[in-house]
């Protein structure tokens, strides 16, 4: 398993950007996929998007593409979300994952969570 820590999240307004960071510890992280989940309010926790683990694909909740980028570096152990153009409704914690044997759609795949950063989008 990998540790993982995110930071970046944060009040914006409606139409604003943020960018998320989840750092890795351990020497393992170039060999797991990647995603980000996010869990508003009295709602299960969902997929945002996913990277694999050298970073040529990616995958995206329809609720979040063509609005959100998700990206890695496998050297700094860090894989980034760009999320642009929010709206009230990507209030959420968010949390990233690591997974390496299933499937990076399904959440209970992955096997490593962050802690979680808040992101609260205002109208």
């Amino acid at each position: 398993q990998v540790q993982l820590v995110e930071s970046g999240g944060g009040l914006v307004q409606a139409g604003g950007s943020l960018r998320l960071s989840c750092a890795a510890s351990g020497r393992t992280f170039s060999m797991y996929n990647m995603g980000w989940f996010r869990q508003a309010p009295g709602k299960e926790r969902e997929f945002v998007a996913a990277i694999n683990w050298i970073g040529i694909s990616t995958y995206y909740a329809d609720s979040v593409k063509g609005r959100s980028t998700i990206s890695r570096d496998n050297a700094k152990n860090t894989v980034w979300l760009q999320m642009n153009s929010l709206k009230p409704e990507d209030t959420a914690v968010y949390y990233c994952a690591a997974e390496k044997s299933g499937s990076v759609w399904r959440i209970d795949d992955y096997d490593s969570w962050g802690q979680g950063t808040q992101v609260t989008v205002s109208s």
